[in-house]
This record gives C-alpha cells, sequence and structure tokens, in this order.
C-alpha cells in the first residue's frame, strides 16, 4: 500500500511539473493572431530605430509622423508638407534593417 501511494504521489507531482512547464513555454508564445514577447519586444525596438531614422534625415524632421510596428511591418501615420517628404519617409523606413513591407498612411497637408 505504501509504494501504490509512494507511486501515485510521484504520478501527480510529475503531472503538475510538467503542467507548469508547458505554462511556462507556451505562455509566452504568439499565434497567428497575436504576438509573442520577443516579437513585441522586437517590434518595439523596430518601432524606436524607424522614428529615430525618421528624425535623423538631415532634409526633414518629420516630427508629424507616427511609426506602429506589427511582426516587422511598419505603417506610418500623421502629416508631412509634400508629397516628396512622403515618398522619402517611406524609403527610409524600408531601409531600417528588420522591416519586412511598410504601409504609407501620411496625409499630406495642404497649404490653405
Amino acid at each position: 500500500m505504501k509504494n501504490i501511494n509512494k507511486i501515485m504521489s510521484l504520478a501527480l507531482s510529475l503531472g503538475l511539473l510538467t503542467a507548469a512547464a508547458v505554462g511556462t513555454f507556451t505562455g509566452c508564445a504568439g499565434d497567428a493572431n497575436s504576438r509573442s514577447t520577443g516579437q513585441y519586444i522586437d517590434d518595439k525596438t523596430l518601432q524606436r530605430e524607424v522614428h529615430d531614422a525618421l528624425k535623423d534625415n538631415a532634409e526633414y524632421k518629420f516630427d508629424n509622423v507616427n511609426v506602429d510596428v506589427y511582426r516587422g511591418d511598419v505603417q506610418l501615420s500623421g502629416f508631412v508638407q509634400t508629397s516628396d517628404q512622403k515618398s522619402q519617409a517611406k524609403d527610409i523606413a524600408k531601409n531600417v534593417q528588420g522591416v519586412t513591407d511598410v504601409k504609407n498612411n501620411i496625409s499630406v497637408q495642404s497649404n490653405q
């Protein structure tokens, strides 16, 4: 009887450890509709790098351009003065290492 209790206790402990390990290692994994923790961190890093690249441009500073990143895809939004600035912002973003695609939703302000 003691052996059966030990075996049951060991099996229960092993089952709990396995469940905890599975929960630990898969709890941060992404799926088709969400990002893993690592992907989120990569996207935030890439967002900062694109934003900095736009700010470091010698000709335009792109102060009114917002950058969002999801799984390496960059979305630009905000306002610029000319269509040339809009195009240049997209080119700058595309040239940042790690960017997979750029969606340019920047609006050109009309001078009224």
